[in-house]
């Protein structure tokens, strides 16, 4: 660690009880299976029907002709290098210090009177936390892999534990047009999450196999759209086209890539939008921003990367390589702040993209849990989390594997 990359704050330098970290080996245990895709939790009786079920039918028989879909199972266009099961194991085991705030963060607690006046710029995005998003596109209500449950896990008991409670009572939310999901990681759909929404949730845009997962707790097929990368919807007066990712699916020990991933484009009127889910750095970022951008606004995944696994996340300086490429003008970084899914300080991934998106002359806006904003405003960042030791990018590089040399 460098000497300015970061201060050490009082609370979060203190000692970690013994206690504690005998706590932490478990919860990271428990994590590592929810990553990895092993039902730890789906021994317990609450967790079985969390796990969703498996396409079939005329659903599968769509699925098995996608470009995407080749021996039984969804594949990337850019090849995924996977790292060393045992290794990244004991990674896991061991954990990281400062993944985790020693406080809760500060959130900006909502309710519905908030939502009752549009935004005046006809764009206005809410960060819940993690990648919960409400977007408010040009009269139209967005909300994006909505998880407002204690954890992200198929079970109440373990698993990743939020370090905050959600902003707002999912009943407070105003009335939604469409709730988008980019993949069916338990951190991205959440089954009580999505039986809290009955009704307020009328439609839902997910990818590929995806439905099978809804319909299984209850909702209606007639209110499902199911899309492949490049496939459309229109809600409203919102156009929404699944987009390519680098990433991967499963929610339990025999569903491994069983259902599709993607990023969203979000088209109003007036405004458009880009939500890249997960993903690792790879070329479609370029073909989405030609087909489809600019974007007013980028909502990209930055945290939970490392070195292992830099196939399937971004990290904070490809994040905004990824912006540039979909021609976006304003970045939010999202899956950050939220759970502790990586090796990384929790603060980590928002410290890098400050550096990055000053040297790329990227603007970007860093909301607190519940906090809103308006791109057109063009926000200033505000420091709302602690000053604790973080890694450089020259100290924890991350980059996806095959791509292109730098030009020059």
């Amino acid at each position: 660690m460098t000497a300015n990359a970061a201060s050490l704050s009082e609370s979060e330098g203190r000692a970690i009880p013994s206690a504690t970290r005998g706590r932490r080996w478990l919860r990271r245990l428990g994590l590592a299976a929810i990553v990895l895709g092993v039902p730890l939790g789906g021994l317990l009786a609450d967790a079985w029907s969390a796990m969703g079920a498996r396409p079939s039918g005329a659903r599968l028989a769509r699925m098995k002709a996608s470009p995407e879909y080749a021996d039984g199972h969804f594949v990337n266009a850019l090849p995924v290098v996977n790292a060393d099961f045992w290794s990244m194991m004991q990674r896991w085991v061991k954990g990281a210090e400062g993944s985790a705030p020693a406080t809760p963060p500060p959130i900006v607690k909502r309710g519905a009177a908030d939502f009752a006046t549009p935004p005046s710029s006809g764009l206005r995005i809410t960060w819940f936390g993690h990648s919960s998003m409400l977007v408010e596109i040009d009269g139209h209500r967005v909300l994006t892999d909505p998880v407002w449950s204690e954890r992200c896990s198929p079970s109440r008991f373990i698993g990743p534990k939020r370090f905050f409670a959600p902003p707002m009572p999912i009943e407070a939310l105003p009335a939604l047009d469409v709730v988008v999901l980019s993949h069916d990681h338990y951190d991205h759909l959440d089954r009580s999450t999505i039986l809290a929404l009955e009704a307020r949730a009328p439609r839902y845009a997910v990818p590929l196999g995806v439905g099978a997962h809804l319909e299984h707790w209850g909702v209606p097929a007639a209110r499902i759209a199911e899309l492949d990368w490049w496939e459309e919807t229109t809600v409203g007066g919102v156009r929404l086209v699944a987009t390519p990712a680098r990433h991967f699916s499963g929610r339990g020990l025999a569903d491994a890539e069983a259902t599709l991933w993607a990023g969203w484009a979000m088209i109003g009127a007036a405004h458009r939008v880009f939500f890249s889910g997960d993903t690792g750095m790879f070329p479609g970022f370029i073909e989405i921003g030609a087909r489809l951008g600019p974007f007013d606004a980028t909502m990209i995944e930055v945290g939970a990367y490392d070195a292992m696994w830099a196939d399937v996340h971004l990290g904070p300086e490809q994040a905004v390589q990824a912006h540039q490429d979909v021609r976006g003008r304003f970045m939010v970084p999202v899956h950050w702040g939220t759970f502790d899914l990586a090796l990384h300080p929790w603060t980590e991934p928002v410290e890098r993209l400050m550096v990055a998106a000053e040297r790329a002359k990227v603007p970007i806006a860093v909301p607190k849990p519940g906090e809103s904003i308006e791109p057109a405003s063009s926000p200033e960042v505000t420091r709302w989390w602690p000053q604790i030791r973080w890694r450089t990018a020259d100290e924890a590089p991350v980059t996806s594997s095959g791509l292109a040399p730098p030009a020059g």
